[in-house]
Parts: structure tokens; C-alpha cells; sequence
């Protein structure tokens, strides 16, 4: 082979297929922000899927997601800046994550719009670790090979305190790590018998966390913080409104237990304020929600240097790998509600989540995805 890898000619993007998938939960599922009357129980999740193909013939899946309202504004923002990849070269992943910021500008960066441009920007990187033969955390530099995992969907408020037991434990037989659960009830004492009685049923040596789901103001936290303390608690999560950087501080320096938060946050600038003010131990960036991977990895570097924990939120498909890369051991969130929307399913033994080795996600859309798939759209040509 006489030419340089440097004459040779780009591929570049040929063909998109956007979807809008409507997973259905078999459970209406509620948390304090239900129970004091803020939202109404969720009932389905609205995913957002891009598929890109290159005229190479490489492929990639990326996805993004929206609970409760938000999914045909996703679908919608993602039709229109589209056009804007074709004929790119699908290995300058930055390059085309602000080009497609740029495409919808006049909407913002952050909230609905990257949330939509997360989805390409996951499809891109699967595609460039699929052509590399790596999975996504071997692609972007792995530091183990497994992550330690906990469960939150078996600890929801509607669930009664019987059945939350029952759910504990058959998380921990699974081979779950840690569980979580969820807090913020109208009446706190409520919150706290419930804790108690899952620290009393599985010992005190197994790993528990609380989520109060922004419900609490300034004293409660305090309060509740403070009586949570006797609990050995891994976190508390989200004591307060997401954007109260100087609530979650004080909350940080006071107590022992950390405060875990930034699950709701939607781009690299508010995570960047959320670290500025100390206002977490545990970061808890969501990558669809933050727009993908490319901003998600600029907020594991801030939250590296800051020295602070992560946990990432939701979507285990995809963090499983993004938690795999960070330097110090991160908490990956169990929830097996997306599992009937891929062909793969997830390794979970000894409390950990396997992470696998299949070429990018190693992830598939199956055929219960497509026919919960209401809307779709196609971009480009095929090769």
C-alpha cells in the first residue's frame, strides 16, 4: 500500500432514520414530586432513536429520552437539524455537535434542543467505536471493566413498605450492589420508617441511598439530613431545587452523609456552576440529557479536577460505559424499564454491572421497539 492514510478520501454521513418510540411502564410510577401534586404519575417514557449509516456502510445507534412531556418536541428538533450532518465526516464528533447547536441556536443550548442533539451525538460515537471493533468504553480509554450498580425502580413511593422489601431483596439476590430509595413525602416520618425498615431488613453493611427529588425546602433538608445521618446512607439525593447551588453546599459542608445532585441539569454550564459551588459529592450528569457524550465527558473533567464523585442518571445502556471511563469508582443506576428495546441485556454479578465488550453500545433496537415506534423520519440516501 503505497498511499498515506492522509490522501485517502473521508467517509461521511449518507443516510439518518429518526424515531419516536413510546415505551409504556407497567406500573404508573410516582415519587414525592406526585405525591405534592407537581406532576402526575408517569406512565410512559418517550425515547428518541438515530440510527446513522455512512456511505462507507458504517453504522451507528445513539439514543435520547423524555419523561412525562417533552418527546414530540425532541422528535421535532431532531427533523429539523438533521440535514445539517449529511455529507459530514462522522469521526468529528465535536465539530458536529456545535454545528447542530448552531442549527437550532435560536432555541438554546440546553433543555429540549440538546436533548435532541444528544441522540446523534450518542449514534456518532457508537458508530466511530463500532469501525474501530471497540466497545464505546475501550474507544474512549476504560479504567475497569465492570462498575458498581444500584437499583432505584423498585423503591418508588407508590410502592407499599412490604413490597419494598420484598423489592430490596430480590434486587441484592439479582446481584444488584446498592438500593435506592425514594423520599420527600408530605410527611417526613413516613420517609424515615421506611428507611429504617430497609436498613433493619437488609443489614447494615448493604449500600442504601435516598432520593427526595427536589421536594424539600432549606430547613427540612436540614432536618431530614440530619436524622438520615444515623442510616450510613451512601447519598441524598436531590434534597433540594436542582438549580439551589448554595443550598446543596450548605447541606455538603454540614453533614457527613453526601449529597448527591445534577440529575436535572441539561448542559456543561449549569453542571459547571453546580461544581463551582461545591453543591455536590456524588455529580449525577444524565448524557442524553446533557446532549449526548461529547458534553458529558467535558463534565467528568471538571468534576475529575473538583474531586468529586459521579453517579450518572438513568439510561444504564449507555452509562454503564461513560462510568467505566472515570477515573475514580462511580455508581451506575439499574433501572431495567428500557430492556425491552434492545436484543442485549445488561450482566449484573456480585453487585456489579458487567461492562460489555460488544463493538460500540453493543446495543440493537428490537422488534418491540419498532412497533412502539409512532412516528419516523428518514434524512439522506442509503449507500
Amino acid at each position: 500500500m503505497t498511499a498515506s492514510t492522509s490522501s485517502l478520501p473521508n467517509d461521511s454521513i449518507a443516510w439518518m432514520r429518526i424515531s419516536s418510540c413510546y415505551l409504556p411502564l407497567a406500573t404508573p410510577i410516582s415519587d414525592a414530586k406526585v405525591l405534592t401534586g407537581r406532576q402526575k404519575p408517569m406512565t410512559e417514557i418517550a425515547m428518541l432513536f438515530v440510527e446513522i449509516e455512512s456511505k462507507d456502510g458504517h453504522q451507528g445507534l445513539g439514543l435520547s429520552y423524555s419523561k412525562r412531556a417533552g418527546g414530540p418536541g425532541q422528535f421535532a428538533h431532531a427533523k429539523e437539524i438533521a440535514p445539517a450532518l449529511i455529507g459530514e465526516d462522522p469521526s468529528d464528533i465535536s465539530k458536529l455537535w456545535t454545528k447542530l447547536c448552531w442549527a437550532g441556536a435560536s432555541v438554546g443550548r440546553s433543555g429540549m434542543s440538546t436533548q435532541a442533539i444528544g441522540a446523534f451525538d450518542v449514534a456518532l460515537y457508537d458508530l466511530k467505536a463500532r469501525r474501530a471493533g471497540l466497545s464505546l468504553s475501550k474507544l474512549l480509554g476504560s479504567q475497569r471493566d465492570s462498575v458498581q450498580c444500584y437499583n432505584t425502580s423498585g423503591g418508588f413511593l407508590h410502592t407499599p413498605i412490604d413490597q419494598l422489601l420484598g423489592n430490596a431483596a430480590a434486587s441484592r439476590e439479582r446481584g444488584i450492589g446498592g438500593i435506592k430509595l425514594k423520599v420527600g413525602q408530605p410527611d417526613g416520618k413516613l420517609d424515615i420508617q421506611r428507611v429504617e425498615a430497609v436498613r433493619k431488613h437488609l443489614g447494615e453493611h448493604v449500600p442504601i441511598m435516598v432520593d427526595a427529588n427536589q421536594q424539600w425546602d432549606r430547613p427540612t433538608a436540614q432536618r431530614m439530613c440530619r436524622i438520615f445521618e444515623q442510616f450510613n446512607l451512601v447519598w441524598i439525593e436531590e434534597p433540594l431545587d436542582a438549580y439551589d447551588n448554595e443550598g446543596h453546599a450548605a447541606l455538603a459542608a454540614t453533614f457527613d452523609t453526601p449529597i448527591a445532585t445534577g440529575e436535572m441539569l441539561t448542559s456543561v454550564a449549569e453542571h459547571g456552576e453546580l461544581i463551582r459551588h461545591r453543591a455536590a459529592d456524588y455529580l449525577m450528569p444524565d448524557a442524553p440529557r446533557v446532549g449526548g457524550i461529547t458534553p458529558f465527558l467535558k463534565i467528568a473533567s471538571q468534576a475529575e479536577h473538583a474531586g468529586l464523585m459521579l453517579g450518572p442518571h438513568f439510561a444504564m445502556e449507555l452509562h454503564v460505559h461513560l462510568g467505566a471511563i472515570y477515573p475514580t469508582e462511580p455508581w451506575v443506576e439499574h433501572f431495567d424499564w428500557l430492556e425491552p428495546l434492545f436484543n442485549e441485556r445488561l450482566e449484573i454479578k456480585d453487585g456489579r454491572m458487567i461492562v460489555p465488550t460488544r463493538p460500540g453500545l453493543g446495543l440493537s433496537l428490537s422488534e418491540q421497539a419498532r412497533a412502539w415506534t409512532r412516528e419516523v423520519v428518514e434524512v439522506g440516501k442509503r449507500a
